[in-house]
């Protein structure tokens, strides 16, 4: 039976994966999208707790950062302000994700007709860009410290997200993605149709331990 405590490094294919297998008969499958600078590592901090029903998947962004401080970007450039990144700087990662999650799935035999996302600051845009583009794929998206990346306003109308859940937690001192461009997000999110719960704290670019509380819930079923 796997080990709800053991995580994983795997190579699949051309990607780098941390892997939590579930112990559920019939589990749900949640990715787990880093933020520029980090890697498949760094996800874990805030998915430890979940249900062991999920099994998680925490993939190596494609793209080498050219910050200093290294890591990998979903996005090629990354050399300007990260709440910068734009749809058409994004899609090409969100659609290789959804292939690795098809290939991936399909090769331990898990369903992944629908399944779960949370991301961290970038991260969190790409979750947004997964949402939009593939609203069918996608069941609950939680988003750190993130934002809605530009060029999706256009799609608002459509109300692609329409009762789709989406939990947004969100620091006042967030000096990295500024606390308006969050706000700004969930009015986007709302406009879309989803149904969001935001978590607002007095932290930086983090999430704060009530916040992380109230992930925990969101993702509780």
């Amino acid at each position: 039976m796997p080990d709800p405590n053991s995580i994983s490094l795997i190579s699949f294919k051309d990607w780098t994966l941390r892997v939590r297998e579930s112990t559920s008969a019939s589990p749900r499958l949640m990715l787990l999208i880093h933020g520029i600078t980090g890697d498949e590592n760094v996800m874990w901090v805030f998915a430890r707790s979940l249900s062991t029903d999920y099994w998680m998947v925490a993939p190596r962004a494609p793209h080498a950062s050219q910050r200093q401080e290294g890591g990998y970007s979903w996005r090629l450039v990354s050399d300007d302000a990260e709440a910068h990144s734009r749809l058409e700087q994004l899609r090409d990662s969100a659609e290789s994700l959804i292939r690795l999650v098809d290939e991936y799935a399909a090769s331990v035999q898990v369903d992944a007709s629908t399944f779960d996302v949370m991301g961290f600051s970038q991260g969190a845009a790409m979750c947004c860009l997964l949402a939009f583009l593939y609203p069918e794929r996608i069941r609950k998206v939680g988003l750190l410290a993130g934002f809605v990346p530009g060029g999706l306003e256009a799609w608002v109308s459509q109300r692609p997200l329409e009762g789709k859940p989406f939990f947004v937690a969100h620091g006042t001192k967030d000096e990295t993605v500024p606390v308006e461009r969050a706000r700004y997000s969930v009015d986007i999110l709302e406009q879309a149709g989803a149904n969001v719960t935001y978590c607002e704290d007095e932290v930086g670019h983090k999430v704060s331990a009530a916040c992380l509380r109230g992930l925990k819930d969101f993702f509780r079923d």
